[in-house]
């Protein structure tokens, strides 16, 4: 479970009562698309003709540019995370960010979850002797791509949620 009991209304859309602009909720949704797509080949590798992840991430692009309307996008994000199901480790984790991203469509928390599960798939595909070392690479590499508009936003929502999104953030 990566979203919170309490919203935190800096996440939440205008529309839904908080302040959350059109335009930073599509930053935010790109931002997981681009975590997602980072850790995709972890799961192509194993699963090559499933094509589910990549329609998502490619799912949540369409609609940050008004291509896809929301519940498709969502629903796609849903057949990622189906993806993973009977899968283990890197490619199950790399599936479920792809899922996550594409939901952020319908909830902007869920960024954390494409980043989250992206992280988990980095470190379940290293060694046990470079875990550490993937999960601070990954959580880097993240931030670097961070757009500037919504990078306190992330971070502070990282330091806020980050034990409910396995420690991934430290």
């Amino acid at each position: 479970m990566i979203l919170p009991k309490v919203r935190d209304p800096r996440l939440v859309t205008v529309r839904r009562g908080g302040s959350l602009t059109d335009e930073h909720h599509r930053l935010l949704a790109l931002w997981a698309a681009d975590c997602a797509e980072h850790v995709l080949p972890l799961f192509e590798t194993e699963m090559p003709d499933d094509a589910r992840p990549r329609a998502a991430i490619e799912a949540a692009r369409a609609w940050v540019v008004g291509d896809l309307a929301m519940m498709a996008t969502r629903t796609l994000g849903g057949h990622a995370m189906g993806a993973a199901r009977d899968l283990r480790g890197a490619p199950r984790f790399a599936a479920y960010a792809a899922g996550q991203a594409a939901v952020v469509a319908h909830v902007a928390e869920h960024d954390l979850g494409a980043a989250a599960y992206a992280i988990k798939a980095a470190v379940a595909a290293a060694s046990a002797s470079h875990a550490e070392e993937a999960r601070r690479a990954e959580c880097q590499w993240q931030r670097d791509r961070l757009p500037d508009a919504v990078r306190s936003l992330v971070l502070d929502d990282q330091q806020r949620r980050n034990d409910i999104c396995w420690n991934v953030f430290d």
